[in-house]
């Protein structure tokens, strides 16, 4: 039973970690209608400058606003500079536009700090006990982590007048526009709280898995199928589609045999397949009869 807990437990971090990149898939999504292929290289990228400011002797807990607020701004640029230039062009420009996007950046980050697998300082305690059991991941943390940002996150819209333009613009952003809202500026601070909320995610999981530049390619298939479940437009399902993945996971590589480590990728390509399959509209399953 303690081992069964612990692999929940060290599921539901990754799945944290998931979340966290699918919520930001679903922010991009719901402001300008684009999946954005290049969020988990901008989380890489973010992660790269949280690692650069603990070498110049930093602790994490200051480094981690100085990245935050760094991601909120290149997210911001990125939207204003190349974003804005495709919205409202047919719908393949915008996605090639983040694949050239996330292709770039890949580069730009092994040009700037190699392909070199380097090792991320772990900000929680090394082991968390279960019984007999330890678990390595700081779960606990991770998880305490993503739980106070989907907090602040839930704040921000729901009960500051910046989030209700926010919500206003996601809504219908041509009414928001006659209303006065400057929808442009509305929509960059969009993508820079999707860069931060993505940020986080890469730096959580950047201890667990080392940090290069392709680290975030799998769990952008995890945070792509969990966004996938609420049809890139819900928040709350995607979150919960992320937990579940991650859970859904550990569990396979640990207990079904034929799965292993090297094929737990199959979960959230089959959950990807099955929700596509089953979805009717561009609602996604959640809330559908």
């Amino acid at each position: 039973m303690a081992g069964l807990l612990l692999q929940i437990v060290q599921g539901l971090s990754l799945g944290a970690v998931y979340a966290g990149l699918a919520l930001a898939l679903v922010l991009v999504h719901r402001f300008n209608g684009i999946v954005n292929f290049a969020q988990g290289e901008l989380a890489m990228l973010s992660a790269y400058v949280a690692w650069q400011l603990l070498d110049a002797g930093l602790p994490f807990w200051a480094a981690l606003p100085i990245t935050l607020a760094v991601s909120v701004v290149g997210g911001m640029l990125v939207e204003r500079s190349i974003i804005r230039r495709v919205e409202g062009d047919r719908e393949l420009a915008p996605v090639a536009v983040t694949v050239g996007l996330m292709v770039f950046v890949n580069a730009a980050a092994g040009l700037v700090w190699s392909f070199a697998v380097r090792s991320f300082p772990n900000p929680f305690p090394a082991a968390l006990s279960f019984g007999s059991a330890q678990s390595g991941f700081s779960a606990l943390g991770v998880l305490g982590v993503v739980a106070v940002m989907m907090l602040l996150l839930h704040v921000f819209f729901r009960h500051t007048g910046a989030g209700l333009l926010m919500r206003a613009v996601a809504a219908d952003p041509v009414a928001a526009r006659l209303s006065g809202v400057r929808v442009g500026r509305v929509l960059g601070l969009g993508w820079g709280m999707a860069s931060a909320v993505g940020a986080i995610a890469g730096i959580l999981v950047a201890p667990l898995l080392f940090l290069e530049p392709n680290m975030m390619g799998g769990v952008l298939v995890y945070a792509f199928a969990a966004a996938v479940v609420g049809g890139f437009r819900d928040p709350v399902a995607a979150v919960v589609a992320g937990l579940g993945l991650g859970v859904a996971e550990t569990l396979a590589g640990t207990y079904v045999a034929f799965v292993g480590a090297d094929l737990k990728v199959i979960v959230p390509l089959l959950v990807i397949v099955v929700v596509l399959m089953l979805r009717r509209g561009p609602a996604g399953t959640a809330g559908q009869r």
